[in-house]
């Protein structure tokens, strides 16, 4: 049978999502305790891969097994063994052929921005010294709807076969005292979302101009585009799915 998995996770203890040679990641935690408490080699293949020190309010894996267990009863015993970042929602069984990379029609990040220095929020939100002109950052969002290739903004050196991707939303909003920035699209280049916030802040702040950002997307130059911002404060917060994945 093959099964999705739900769950959310706090990065910073964490070299991301996907498995690393010589460093922790949130993918072998599960993987470790689900071959423990199914007495089974568990691998599992995650919705994304999470840059390290990212966050995920909302993650899926899907995993194969054999051996019969009831859901309930494994989110109960998974969240008691896993560590206090890393947390079960739901286990449900799918279509065999159900993948939790291929068939996600989506992927939407959060990233938080603070004017304030605040002690309690340090780890969970970049703090922003100057002033930003949010209204001229909303409408240099709108120019991602124009483009599909994205290079500009992907880590140098990474192993894709496009850079193009479907942008579906894109917006700064105040949520109490942060600027919220919430981007959706079919999928996410590497520290793609990252670079964006950086080249929108160099926009806030007087640096870049819109006509800046059409010449940064035409360049597919990463050197062109703005730095990138830290990754303790991007989190995954949802990923959707076409209704006919569950069983």
């Amino acid at each position: 049978m093959r099964y999705f998995i739900e769950l959310s996770y706090n990065g910073k203890a964490y070299h991301g999502w996907q498995n690393q040679p010589k460093s922790i990641s949130v993918q072998e935690v599960i993987e470790d305790s689900l071959s423990k408490l199914l007495s089974d080699t568990i691998a599992i293949v995650g919705a994304g891969r999470t840059d390290t020190g990212v966050h995920s309010s909302q993650m899926f894996a899907h995993f194969d097994t054999e051996i019969a267990f009831r859901e309930d009863d494994l989110v109960f015993k998974l969240n008691s063994f896993l560590p206090k970042d890393i947390a079960v929602h739901t286990i449900f069984k799918v279509r065999d052929n159900a993948h939790a990379r291929f068939d996600a029609l989506s992927r939407t990040y959060l990233y938080r921005i603070t004017f304030q220095k605040n002690v309690f929020t340090f780890d969970n939100t970049f703090y922003v010294k100057q002033d930003l002109d949010v209204d001229t950052m909303n409408e240099a969002s709108k120019i991602l709807f124009q483009y599909k290739d994205f290079q500009c903004f992907s880590k140098s050196k990474t192993d894709v076969k496009t850079f193009d991707c479907d942008i579906m939303e894109a917006e700064w909003f105040f949520k109490e005292d942060e600027l919220h920035f919430v981007i959706k699209a079919d999928r996410f280049l590497r520290n793609m979302v990252r670079a964006i916030v950086g080249t929108m802040i160099n926009i806030g702040i007087g640096k870049l101009n819109m006509e800046d950002l059409h010449t940064i997307i035409i360049s597919k130059n990463r050197s062109e585009a703005g730095f990138s911002v830290p990754a303790h404060a991007l989190y995954l917060i949802e990923v959707a799915y076409p209704n006919n994945l569950k069983l």
